[in-house]
């Protein structure tokens, strides 16, 4: 993609992403749902490179929501498939990219196998300094916040911090993901305007952009008018900008 002329207020430094709409994309083609996902999956190697071309540092997105478990049984195993499958081939070309890759969620309970392919991908790039994608797999909002209440009355119990130390900082510093800064600009698709248990303490003041286009029509061009969008918008973060 060639780099397009953006004013520097409109690149934001964190992209977060809700790709909706993959099931209906394959519905409205007489399609399974998860030929929808595939291309899907098409989609965002297509984003990646474009959000990366065009200076975002970090972008995010929901892959799978610790609710997706509820779909199916035959969409979740190849919704896991899938995930492995892409991991796999996409791995050497964003080592070539300088693309540093996490995936944040309770991966425990993910099969073995996407497991290990994550790890591999993680510990591959682990030390670069491009931009970082993120993964959000079996994410959701409220598990991440209770995890860091969980962790920090852990710390309480064994004397390392006391109950007056509690605050915003050291809940944040508890989430999955604390080195990487709050989204600057949330994405949706398919029309949907909700959060939908995605980053909900990251996202207080993140500006959202909501497209009715399905995920997998998404584009590289419909990327840039979200940021176009972005650098029109005054950010308050709750103060009087006169």
């Amino acid at each position: 993609m060639t780099q397009p002329s953006l004013s520097p207020n409109s690149v934001p430094t964190h992209v977060a992403v809700i790709m909706d709409g993959n099931g209906r994309w394959a519905r409205s083609r007489g399609l399974e749902r998860i030929e929808g996902h595939w291309q899907g999956y098409r989609t965002l190697k297509r984003i990646v490179y474009a959000a990366d071309d065009l200076g975002v540092r970090y972008l995010t997105v929901y892959g799978f929501s610790s609710e997706n478990w509820r779909r199916p049984e035959g969409e979740v195993s190849g919704l896991m498939s899938l995930m492995a499958a892409a991991m796999r081939a996409e791995i050497e070309e964003l080592v070539q990219n300088g693309i540093r890759v996490r995936v944040i969620g309770r991966i425990p309970d993910l099969p073995p196998d996407l497991q290990r392919e994550f790890e591999i991908a993680m510990e591959r790039t682990r030390h670069y300094t491009g931009m970082t994608f993120s993964l959000a797999i079996n994410y959701g909002g409220r598990a991440e916040i209770t995890d860091a209440v969980r962790r920090i009355a852990e710390a309480v119990r064994d004397g390392q911090i006391d109950v007056g130390d509690i605050n915003e900082a050291e809940i944040a510093r508890r989430l999955y993901a604390p080195d990487i800064p709050d989204p600057d600009l949330l994405i949706r698709t398919a029309g949907e305007l909700r959060l939908s248990n995605f980053l909900l303490w990251q996202s207080a003041y993140a500006e959202m952009w909501v497209t009715p286009v399905f995920w997998p029509d998404f584009t590289p061009e419909l990327l840039m008018e979200a940021l176009e969008a972005f650098g029109k918008r005054t950010r308050r973060f709750g103060a009087v900008v006169e």
